[in-house]
């Protein structure tokens, strides 16, 4: 089997990560796949909001709680979120978005980093803090938050795989 395959088939969501921080020359090879993500008719409408900044992640990460009315870390101490948003005036957006979302956790397993999809970005970027933070970037438009990859080393054993369910594919010859 081709080692692509083979990281498909092996990538697991992870939810405990040590505090560790990233390289930066890591972080920018996981964001460039994200980058690279296939987008309807090439529009590459989404943006990734790299946030390696400590208190802007405890900021988010209180924010996205609040939002699930909870309080603890729905990030798991992952050290790093990348926030996938995509422009909402492209047809494809949401699809767009996904497909960096998934480019984005394989590069991290490729590369030996933990990662899993947070939800709660839409409401995120719909609420005033989130907006702040978007204009603070000089990011204008009308985007969607389309979810938090969260990275980090993983502390712990690495998730072993669940079977497959029998109805998953559906052959017409």
């Amino acid at each position: 089997m081709s080692e692509v395959l083979t990281k498909m088939q092996t990538r697991r969501s992870i939810r405990k990560f040590k505090p560790d921080m990233i390289p930066r020359d890591v972080l920018e090879q996981i964001v460039t796949a994200g980058t690279y993500a296939a987008t309807g008719r090439n529009s590459q409408s989404p943006i990734i909001l790299a946030i390696t900044n400590k208190d802007v992640r405890d900021r988010l990460s209180a924010l996205n709680a609040s939002i699930m009315g909870a309080s603890n870390d729905p990030f798991y101490g992952a050290p790093v979120v990348l926030v996938v948003l995509a422009d909402k005036s492209c047809g494809t957006y949401l699809y767009d978005g996904s497909l960096v979302m998934g480019n984005l956790m394989l590069a991290a397993h490729e590369l030996g980093i933990g990662s899993c999809w947070i939800h709660r970005a839409k409401e995120e970027f719909e609420r005033p803090e989130g907006k702040q933070i978007l204009a603070d970037l000089g990011i204008e438009g009308d985007y969607e938050g389309i979810g938090h990859c969260i990275l980090g080393y993983v502390d712990g054993d690495y998730p072993d795989a669940r079977e497959r369910k029998d109805n998953w594919v559906y052959w017409m010859e």
